[in-house]
């Protein structure tokens, strides 16, 4: 039926060039009747019973159609167009679904803008400013076991320490160190202060609060400080409409303008006192005890990552512009690339090896954005060039925001899944099946969270 469809758009478009009009409306009549009986059926056996009426009725039509208007080039013809207007009609809903997934990841839900305003607000009436409420000590000492997370997100945050914290097997030896921007500093803290986890120790910072971070030392600043980043990434004539698909929108995030995105590359600036540190990311979930991650030998190298290469798929010719000198006389373009997000980073050997540094020369080669264009992996790549050691893949299982067929088990065995991407389990696009295992380290009694709104799903 579908394929007489075809044919009848094509032999209506026949005859109204002709004038054929008797066959035009016969035509019409019964694209209209066997659409209405198509449906919503994906399969014969879900098409009503009526049909096989209509299809009968629409073979008669064509039969006659061909007597009439057949002509092998005119038709073969009228298909080609018919098949190129349909490529065209794809790419452009393509192009809209991008636009309108990428608005709806960037968009902050009511009931998550509504939680840091009711949390700032209870910091503030209950006079929690200036105390500190964890141990001094332990945020210092190197022999426990330390996280660093850089988000503004405080549902995220809560979930990934909720869910370190409830497979630790001593919690009591685990550091959190938050650190967010000024707009949500207080609902952070609040959070934790009002929901401390079992026996682990939380701190929370304000990135406006580390004096050193200015633009004489980091170039990154002093970058994203000019006009001519915010116009290579805000400029006027970069359209928003639905019809310029998502190239256009993702210039326009502002995490790319934020220097929480870049903090990662001054962990040794920022925990002076430490000698390792894991890295999370906020959209990730922990599984497992991750304490064994503190034990696995680096080999020497500074970043301990799960690489992500397969076959020809995210190598460094993805991330890195190889035409540009620069880079092709410096690096390997089949060089495998591995996941931020779940890094174990030695901070000795970092400081041994200088690695700011490296980060500061190429971002400062990348000022024209030739090098590179997007995100802080592209420069991390470069950055611990031949220095990442590849830990087990099952430590770390990414794609949850935006791969509907990984496999089940390698989810369910991994240590860290991650939710990279942009459906992220906090958003209504989330993929559904991947949900829960973000959603189960929510506490949906929780006052806040009430008052807010925000309910099991």
């Amino acid at each position: 039926m579908r394929d007489q469809i075809i044919m009848a758009k094509a032999y209506a478009n026949i005859a109204k060039s002709n004038n054929v009009t008797t066959l035009y409306n016969a035509l019409v009549k019964q694209l209209r009747e066997n659409r209405n009986a198509i449906g919503e059926a994906m399969s014969n056996a879900k098409l009503l019973p009526r049909a096989l009426v209509h299809a009968k009725a629409m073979g008669s039509v064509l039969s006659m159609a061909k007597d009439r208007l057949y002509e092998c080039p005119t038709i073969s013809r009228k298909l080609r167009v018919m098949l190129q207007l349909s490529l065209e009609n794809v790419k452009a809903l393509k192009k809209k679904s991008a636009f309108l997934i990428n608005l709806a990841a960037k968009t902050i839900p009511k009931p998550l803008h509504c939680l840091p305003l009711q949390l700032a607000a209870d910091y503030f009436l209950y006079g929690h400013q200036n105390k500190e409420y964890f141990d001094r000590e332990k945020v210092e000492d190197p022999s426990l076991f330390h996280y660093a997370i850089f988000s503004d997100n405080v549902l995220a945050t809560s979930v990934v320490v909720k869910s370190t914290v409830q497979h630790a097997k001593f919690p009591e030896e685990h550091v959190f160190h938050i650190v967010t921007d000024k707009l949500n500093f207080a609902a952070m803290k609040m959070w934790f202060i009002a929901n401390p986890p079992a026996k682990a120790t939380v701190q929370v910072e304000n990135i406006d609060d580390f004096k050193w971070l200015n633009a004489s030392y980091c170039s990154v600043l002093r970058q994203l400080e000019s006009t001519r980043i915010k116009e290579y990434y805000f400029k006027e004539n970069h359209p928003s409409s639905l019809a310029s698909g998502a190239d256009n929108l993702k210039y326009r995030n502002p995490k790319y303008l934020s220097m929480m995105n870049h903090l990662r590359f001054y962990l040794p600036e920022v925990y002076p006192k430490l000698d390792k540190i894991l890295f999370l990311d906020d959209d990730i979930v922990v599984q497992k005890d991750l304490t064994p991650l503190w034990s696995v030998d680096l080999h020497g190298m500074v970043n301990g990552a799960v690489e992500t290469c397969k076959k020809n798929f995210h190598r460094l010719d993805k991330y890195l512009n190889f035409s540009n000198p620069k880079i092709y006389k410096k690096f390997n373009p089949n060089s495998c690339g591995w996941a931020f997000g779940m890094n174990m980073f030695d901070l000795k050997q970092w400081k041994r090896r200088n690695i700011t540094s490296i980060y500061h020369h190429w971002q400062d080669l990348n000022e024209d954005r030739t090098l590179w264009k997007l995100g802080t992996l592209p420069p991390g790549l470069i950055t611990f060039y031949n220095l990442t050691y590849p830990l087990d893949r099952s430590w770390h299982v990414l794609g949850l925001g935006y791969d509907p067929a990984l496999n089940q088990t390698a989810i369910k065995k991994a240590a860290v899944v991650h939710y990279n991407g942009n459906y992220k389990p906090w958003l209504d696009v989330a993929i559904s099946k991947y949900k829960s295992y973000w959603s189960r380290y929510l506490q949906y009694d929780n006052p806040y969270l009430q008052h807010c709104n925000i309910i099991h799903e």
